[in-house]
């Protein structure tokens, strides 16, 4: 080859090298959503030399997600997936020792426990049970393993039919029950049972059940350090069924069964941990003061159940999580404060140092707040880290340094192609009473400031929740066609206190109307917006909202009220959770205070409604179900108010769990909007 021929080739390389650097980014598409990916559960191990996380995305072909164990070092290096196992894998929890890590795994027989060796690199099956097992725990010498399984038991019989002629087809069983919960959104009719706790060798075996009385025996499960007794929550009393806000703390012997309650307090007691010392007990709970918002506070007791102490008087926010420093001088926190989550270490004298508030990710439908963390004996800290131009990667950090080191880019081959819509925090005073609200305005992915924009309000759902800057594929789906977003936490959110997320009690909706409609006009402000296209919409709670504001105010070109209650008498009686509104929503049962729940039915409104609307649902939700949906479709019909019915089948209340259901969703909405420009 001649030295000129070289030359072209080097040029052509180059040029090659720099047109790919300089690819032109497209818009965020629909089909985009398959590709995306997210971390999840990170696990450090004891040592902080390694990580083990839940890498979660999505199979196209099957339309569902999907969620396998990937492994790597605590500098980043070594990325790669645990096992060769093609099923689900999730709950992966390290030995105390670092050699083993137990994991949860779908096999052709349901969920099972499996153990992987880390030096021998060899995976093994531990179990065969009845039904998927949760709340898996290594004992502190690590012999054993302990978790929490539902055992099914008989529904009542009552009555006996007589035999069917052979080859007769008769119809199918009815199916009874005399349970209050028997049912719930996303799972369909629940069968008979109680969740018991169980013991396994962690060599194989036949697990040994050791709860046995017809109560629910599970979340969070702590060995004492001794491992004689195993702590958890539930609510073992005879009324448990009815006071079903109620949970108490108890510990089971692991020899003898016998069980010891550490609690009476009227409220939730939840998530006990024993300190690796073995002097303390934490955990998480509040007195109940029977209203709609409580914060959930850190309670210590010592080792016997004496010298209760609430630590976290001085934070007025909900505790989510808590881990044990080694040393037991303190317990790092998770919470959310001002749409943000937080991780923190709070010592035994309730003092707080923050480490970070970048944490998140892990909710890509909508921007909830969302993350986990666990931390290594030596104190580091892996943790999801959250972005708003991507979903959760794996970071870690430390109470000492704060430094914070991002082990992971799972989406780079396609988010770094991506033109997405920026992300802006805003706050504004509410005119009812000057309360600071806080929102996000997100911009057209192609934004130009000498244009003016169509925007679309997303109203949360909850209502106790809260939005937050996090990457959201619904949100920039809308600013890519198009559209600014603005999503506000009016009042009633979470992360801003007990009182803030209180004044919704016995007055839902009440103002947080205003704080949206503040919202809007605060926006508006900056400029940009075409007054002539303003869009509403939002789901379950959001769906709420967003009936409640098109029955109030008609400055909305369209709307699209998503699995919404439109009216609390059906609803509360209805819904999975049907018997959990009376007294902490509005006072008493609906036919004690017929007037109340009708005054907060959007349904109520319905007389006022002038704006186009799309009303959709999915067929199998059982929160909010498809008849509340249809009251408000039905009434807009019978109005002859332009409308229409979008019922998404293989849906639940959860219309993005699957992800061909949240294009659909998003599909439609865009489409209604498009309508009425």
């Amino acid at each position: 080859m001649s030295y000129f021929q070289r030359i072209v080739v080097v040029l052509a390389a180059f040029l090659f090298i720099f047109n790919s650097s300089a690819q032109e980014k497209t818009k965020f598409s629909s089909l985009d959503v398959f590709q995306l990916e997210f971390a999840g559960d990170p696990q450090i191990s004891p040592d902080g030399s390694t990580i083990i996380y839940r890498r979660r995305g999505f199979d196209i072909m099957k339309d569902r997600d999907k969620g396998d164990l990937w492994v790597l070092s605590s500098n980043g290096e070594n990325h790669h997936k645990l096992t060769n196992r093609e099923s689900n894998e999730s709950q992966a929890k390290w030995s105390p020792t670092g050699d083993r890590i137990a994991f949860v795994s779908s096999s052709e027989n349901g969920s099972e426990i499996y153990l992987y060796w880390v030096n021998s690199k060899v995976t093994a099956k531990l179990t065969q049970l009845e039904n998927s097992p949760s709340s898996v725990t290594w004992s502190p010498d690590g012999k054993h393993l302990t978790f929490s399984m539902k055992v099914n038991s008989k529904a009542p019989v009552i009555a006996k039919m007589p035999s069917k002629p052979k080859g007769a087809k008769w119809a199918a069983t009815p199916r009874i029950t005399d349970r209050l919960k028997h049912e719930a959104d996303g799972q369909g009719y629940i069968k008979p049972g109680f969740s018991q706790i169980f013991i396994i060798s962690s060599e194989g075996g036949s697990p040994r059940q050791i709860t046995k009385e017809d109560y629910h025996h599970r979340g969070s499960l702590s060995w004492s350090p001794n491992g004689e007794e195993i702590f958890f929550s539930g609510n073992l009393t005879e009324n448990w069924e009815y006071d079903f806000r109620n949970s108490e703390v108890y510990s089971v012997h692991t020899n003898t069964l016998n069980i010891k309650t550490y609690t009476l307090q009227n409220g939730p007691d939840y998530r006990p941990s024993v300190s690796p010392n073995g002097k303390y007990i934490s955990y998480l709970g509040y007195k109940d003061k029977v209203q709609t918002y409580q914060v959930s506070q850190l309670t210590i007791m010592d080792r016997d159940g004496e010298n209760k102490r609430v630590i976290s008087n001085d934070l007025d926010r909900s505790i989510k999580n808590t881990v044990w420093s080694t040393d037991s001088k303190g317990l790092y926190i998770l919470f959310e404060d001002k749409g943000k989550t937080n991780v923190a270490f709070m010592d035994l004298n309730g003092k707080i140092s923050k480490i970070t508030d970048e944490i998140g990710g892990t909710s890509l439908g909508r921007p909830y707040a969302s993350g986990s963390f666990s931390v290594s004996n030596k104190g580091e800290m892996a943790f999801t880290y959250a972005a708003s131009n991507r979903p959760a990667e794996l970071a870690i950090t430390s109470l000492k340094s704060k430094e914070i080191k991002v082990l992971t880019n799972l989406n780079s081959d396609l988010l770094e192609y991506r033109s997405l819509g920026e992300v802006e925090e805003i706050w504004y005073q509410s005119t009812f009473d000057g309360r600071d609200i806080q929102g996000w305005i997100v911009y057209p992915s192609d934004y130009d400031k000498n244009k003016k924009y169509p925007i679309i309000i997303e109203n949360h759902g909850g209502p106790i929740l809260n939005y937050t800057a996090n990457f959201s594929t619904e949100i920039q789906l809308y600013a890519a066609a198009g559209y600014m977003v603005f999503y506000p936490n009016p009042r009633g959110s979470t992360s801003y206190g007990e009182e803030f997320g209180n004044l919704l009690y016995n007055n839902y909706p009440g103002e947080d109307y205003n704080d949206v409609m503040d919202g809007l006009d605060a926006v508006i402000k900056k400029g940009n917006i075409n007054e002539e296209r303003l869009y509403v919409t939002g789901g379950s709670a959001g769906g709420i909202m967003t009936a409640w504001i098109i029955g109030k105010s008609n400055r909305f070109k369209a709307a699209v009220v998503a699995k919404p209650v439109m009216n609390w008498i059906s609803k509360t009686l209805t819904a999975d959770n049907y018997y959990g509104y009376a007294n902490s929503r509005y006072p008493g049962q609906p036919w004690e205070n017929f007037e109340n729940y009708w005054k907060f039915s959007p349904i109520s409104l319905v007389g006022n409604v002038e704006t186009p609307t799309m009303v959709m649902v999915g067929m199998n939700d059982l929160r909010t179900p498809p008849s509340e949906a249809k009251q408000l479709y039905h009434a807009l019909k019978l109005r002859k108010i332009e409308t229409v019915l979008v019922e998404i089948p293989d849906a639940s209340h959860g219309i993005a769990s699957r992800p061909s259901n949240l294009i659909t969703k998003i599909a439609h909405t865009i489409a209604w909007f498009e309508k009425y420009k």
